[in-house]
């Protein structure tokens, strides 16, 4: 999925890696990651209520979207972590490499405990997309937190809960990839095992891992 953003927010400003270094306090496994992954990062669009005609709302004044051309794919999540901790705004990422692109972003959010700080969630990206694929129309908002919400809802794996709020929805998220993970352990475990009472007692954590997971989905079951 790739959005068609206005030519109004158009930027266009090519960001040194030495800058992203410099703000997200890069080591020197971070740096060489940068390198042997980015080719270059440019400041494509600029979403703010002058280049969109959106207000303010919430804690979301600007909207900012990267382009990250590879070198090596796929891209590193720390790559983008670190440019998350860099640039003090909600990002969207649209990463190319070859004639393929994808979309990748986070919920990032001002922390409670220090506002100069931002929390960042796990990242949620599309499918890789054909470089010159249609884009899609940026999603109908009344204001930037709204439109925040609604590209991170459509890069997400399942379907949002009606009653759920966006951290609500990225803590719901979180969750099935953590239940995944332990329903894949769970398999390997049992894959393993030779011995009849031990596997029994293992295909029942199986079965309810699987359940909880079928409940954290419960959104798809609902549309189905």
């Amino acid at each position: 999925m790739l959005f068609a953003y206005p030519k109004s927010a158009q930027f266009g400003r090519v960001i040194p890696k030495s800058k992203i270094y410099e703000h997200a306090g890069a080591n020197t496994a971070l740096k060489e990651l940068f390198v042997a992954q980015v080719d270059q990062i440019v400041w494509k669009y600029k979403l703010a209520p002058e280049t969109t005609n959106l207000h303010v709302a919430k804690s979301i004044t600007e909207i900012q979207v990267f382009a990250i051309s590879l070198k090596l794919a796929p891209l590193h999540s720390d790559v983008l972590r670190a440019i998350d901790r860099a640039i003090p705004f909600p990002l969207i990422f649209e990463v190319a490499h070859g004639s393929r692109r994808q979309t990748i972003a986070a919920f990032k959010r001002p922390s409670e405990v220090d506002g100069s700080k931002w929390v960042v969630s796990d990242y949620f990206k599309s499918e890789w997309t054909p470089s010159d694929s249609p884009r899609t129309s940026l999603p109908v908002a009344l204001d930037l937190a709204s439109l925040y919400d609604k590209v991170l809802t459509a890069l997400m794996p399942v379907q949002p809960l009606a009653e759920e709020n966006i951290q609500a929805r990225v803590d719901r998220m979180e969750a099935i990839k953590s239940k995944e993970l332990e329903v894949g352990r769970i398999k390997g475990q049992l894959s393993r095992e030779k011995q009849y009472n031990k596997r029994v007692s293992i295909n029942a954590a199986l079965r309810v891992a699987k359940q909880e997971l079928v409940q954290l989905k419960a959104a798809d079951l609902q549309n189905d």
